[in-house]
């Protein structure tokens, strides 16, 4: 994460055959408005929620493409709940709980780290990304 240091970032876990998918279109709109104004927003596949990601990698990343013009970037495939879970997932289940404490509900919880590198926010996976505008405006500004 050093390498985002003095940014706001936006941590997702996605799926490409989720209901939740078209989020990627708003996801990409936040990333277009503000990846200049000092946002990243970055993608994590993941398939422990109803097998909704069950691609490799280069077809998670081409799908992210061609279907939702994706530019921000993607990671390779991980686990967001469990023994085997990502650390950046790890870190901030325990620093923002959400509705099943520690746990990720579903695919497109959304995590929202501030310029100083600390969680700022937790989203739920219904949440819609024009929804979270506010809060990196404010993070931002």
């Amino acid at each position: 994460m050093e390498t985002y240091k003095g940014k706001a970032v936006l941590v997702v876990n996605t799926a490409s055959k989720c209901g939740l998918t078209p989020q990627f279109t708003g996801l990409e709109e936040l990333n277009r408005k503000y990846k200049d104004k000092g946002l990243v927003i970055l993608g994590f596949p993941c398939n422990q929620f109803g097998n909704q990601e069950p691609g490799d990698e280069n077809s998670i990343s081409e799908g992210c493409v061609i279907n939702y013009g994706v530019t921000f970037q993607m990671f390779s495939k991980v686990d967001v709940n469990g023994d085997n879970a990502h650390p950046i997932f790890k870190y901030l289940k325990e620093e923002l709980h959400g509705l099943l404490g520690s746990k990720i509900k579903w695919n497109f919880t959304k995590f929202l780290i501030g310029t100083d590198g600390k969680p700022v926010k937790r989203f739920s996976p219904v949440t819609k990304p024009e929804k979270i505008e506010s809060y990196i405006m404010k993070i931002l500004n």
